[in-house]
Formats: C-alpha cells, sequence, structure tokens
C-alpha cells in the first residue's frame, strides 16, 4: 500500500496528514507549501496536522471531476466532498459515511485501485 501522493502525509500507519507552518505569522497550510500564503514568507517548516476535526461543509459531488479523474470500469457513483476545520486550517477531503455540518470526524485512509490510498474523513468512532 502506498499513497497517491506521498507529500500529503506525514505517515500512513497510522495515517497523518502533513502541512505546513509559518515561522512569522504562525499561517498553518495544506498542502505543504513551500513558502506562506499568508505572508509570502519562505520560513516554513512541515509538520503533522490533528487527525480529528469538524466538518465545516460538505456536498455531494453528483458529476465525474474534471481529468485527471479516472471514472472506474463500473462507472463514476457519487461522492461526498467538504472541508474539515483541523483547528488552524480548512482541509478540502472526501468525506465516508454520512455527516453533518458540525460533526466531529476523523482520518481515515481511503483505498485508490489495488495498491494505492488517499485520504478521507468520516465521523469519530470512539
Amino acid at each position: 500500500m502506498h499513497a497517491v501522493d506521498d507529500t500529503l502525509f506525514g505517515q500512513l500507519d497510522p495515517p497523518v496528514l502533513a502541512g505546513s507552518a509559518c515561522d512569522d505569522c504562525e499561517v498553518v497550510a495544506f498542502p505543504p507549501a513551500a513558502r506562506c500564503p499568508g505572508c509570502a514568507g519562505a520560513a516554513v517548516s512541515r509538520r503533522p496536522l490533528p487527525t480529528r476535526g469538524t466538518v465545516w461543509t460538505w456536498t455531494t459531488q453528483a458529476f465525474a471531476p474534471k481529468p485527471p479523474f479516472d471514472v472506474p470500469a463500473s462507472g463514476f457513483e457519487p461522492f461526498v466532498v467538504g472541508y474539515v476545520d483541523l483547528g488552524g486550517v480548512l482541509v478540502e477531503s472526501r468525506i465516508v459515511g454520512t455527516v453533518a455540518i458540525g460533526d466531529d470526524v476523523e482520518l481515515r485512509l481511503l483505498p485508490v485501485g489495488d495498491a494505492e490510498v488517499t485520504f478521507a474523513f468520516g465521523k469519530v468512532t470512539s
């Protein structure tokens, strides 16, 4: 098993997303950035992001996205996508299961193909 994009993760087991934080203005970014999106400074460092957050908003993706999205041979199936507030940064993500705005969610790995994974968030189970 390997990540579709290794730069998104600090580690896979257990899964932790990697962000960046500005050493000057403390803006946090995801995915990690080489320069701060707040002040354009270069003093940024890679850091792990929280694995739990809150659903900020969501919607159902009812049509196939543009390439490079690969429609499976079985056909396109709608999915939920939204923003998860990780307390300093909003992360756009697939969301698995039924959620409402304000629900607590946790990071999960989402299989993509036979050997690759990406990330998603789902309701907290414990």
